[in-house]
């Protein structure tokens, strides 16, 4: 591990301990050279599934892609960065867990969706509108009041 301040790399270990989360080792580390002290994270390498798009074109599994179209979808909305960072990192912990080595765009798509659901309408709404790509304003208007409908208890015939 190279240290921050002078580049060298020779230093020692002076401490470590589980995370806050018991996925990773936070250790603290000591410069041999000039004995300032850094911090750094040791986790597992996930070894995460491609993933196939709806057009069949594949890409790796991207965290940062799957938390960015959730904290646009949040933009001013009561949703915490922290909830947010959790359920991008459970998911992200299932589908390395699942072991597959492909997931469709969709299976990832349909999670998300469903959290956002149980989080807040207008987060819903927003990824729904983008996610599901509606054609025009009454697949639009039926999303809506398929979720006030279910908001109220009302069943679908």
């Amino acid at each position: 591990m190279k240290c921050p301040f002078c580049a060298e790399i020779n230093n020692k270990v002076i401490d470590s301990r589980l995370g806050k989360d018991d996925r990773m080792i936070r250790r603290r580390r000591e410069c041999l050279n000039c004995q300032k002290r850094f911090t750094t994270y040791e986790k597992v390498e996930a070894v995460l599934p491609m993933v196939v798009k709806k057009d069949g074109r594949r890409e790796p599994f991207n965290n940062e892609k799957i938390r960015a179209g959730i904290q646009k979808a949040c933009q001013k909305r009561p949703i915490s960065i922290n909830k947010i960072d959790d359920f991008v990192d459970s998911l992200a912990q299932l589908f390395q867990e699942i072991g597959h080595r492909e997931i469709n765009s969709s299976d990832i798509g349909e999670r998300v969706i469903e959290r956002l659901k149980s989080w807040d309408d207008v987060a819903y709404v927003r990824f729904a509108s983008v996610y599901r790509q509606f054609k025009d304003i009454n697949e639009f208007m039926t999303e809506l009041k398929d979720l006030l409908d279910e908001r109220r208890g009302v069943d679908k015939p």
